[in-house]
């Protein structure tokens, strides 16, 4: 039987579009980390931080391409071929497909499916449509900075993939990614997340509120969307939060809430807010 496999299995950095990822492709330029194929799992206009899309356009893209770089954006398709976003279908489904890690009325996590099915399925086809297998397993590289050494785990790496971790072998701190990414001559990016991320801070969500009222209105909504499919089948409801109140109603006056100003535990894996 003829080993069909390829001899030179697929290589790829996970972009998540913030400061560890663009650090990395930065240090791939400088071909300090061999990687030369950065894929970016694009959750929707709708869903991501548009300042995170608009910077990886005008800045990581251009910068990629001219360093002979490949920076692929990525979104997920239904069967029919249409474009699906966390936000259309958490609002298309009325609340009943819920996706993101919303906080129970005691204050603990529920389920989630938005890393999942927006990122590592998305990318996993990607990597299936251009040879990755069990058998001939894609090299993942993972933008996790020492200083998130927890959220680093090999083991939940898909059949099709072995995870790897350049930053950590080069013990780079998040803190270290704006130098780095300005010895390139390139702006920092803002930090990426969903706009309707439950792993914000009080102040995040209080910033997010005086600063860009639309994507604060944008997460009201999808809360609201949630809590309306639950009202109507006899469910508690459930927050953007830990503070047991609705989004919409958590600041008065402009005035930051007291006593929530903890950190939430953020994501136990690489795919998001890198």
């Amino acid at each position: 039987m003829t080993n069909t496999e390829n001899p030179n299995p697929l290589r790829a950095f996970s972009f998540g579009g913030g400061w560890q990822s663009m650090a990395a492709l930065v240090l791939a330029a400088q071909g300090r980390i061999d990687f030369d194929t950065f894929l970016f799992a694009n959750v929707g206009g709708d869903s991501e931080n548009p300042d995170t899309i608009t910077y990886v356009r005008n800045y990581a893209q251009p910068f990629a391409a001219a360093h002979g770089l490949k920076l692929i954006e990525l979104e997920r398709h239904l069967r029919g071929g249409q474009t699906e976003t966390i936000r259309q279908r958490i609002i298309n489904s009325n609340g009943s497909r819920q996706t993101i890690p919303v906080f129970l009325s005691n204050g603990k996590p529920g389920t989630r499916a938005c890393t999942y099915d927006f990122k590592i399925l998305v990318t996993g086809k990607w990597l299936k449509t251009n040879g990755a297998t069990p058998h001939n397993p894609a090299t993942v590289a993972m933008g996790i900075s020492l200083d998130e050494i927890g959220r680093a785990n090999a083991g939940k790496a898909m059949p099709y993939e072995r995870l790897t971790y350049p930053l950590l072998d080069l013990k780079i701190r998040r803190a270290d990614c704006p130098r780095i990414i300005r010895t390139a001559g390139l702006p920092v990016p803002p930090k990426s997340s969903c706009d309707f991320c439950p792993m914000r801070k009080i102040p995040e969500w209080q910033a997010m509120r005086e600063k860009n009222p639309a994507r604060f209105e944008r997460a009201c909504q999808v809360e609201e969307t949630i809590n309306h499919h639950l009202t109507t089948k006899g469910k508690r409801p459930v927050y953007l939060t830990r503070t047991g109140r609705p989004l919409r109603h958590l600041f008065k006056g402009g005035d930051q809430l007291p006593l929530f100003n903890t950190d939430n535990e953020g994501c136990d894996n690489g795919w998001c807010t890198t």
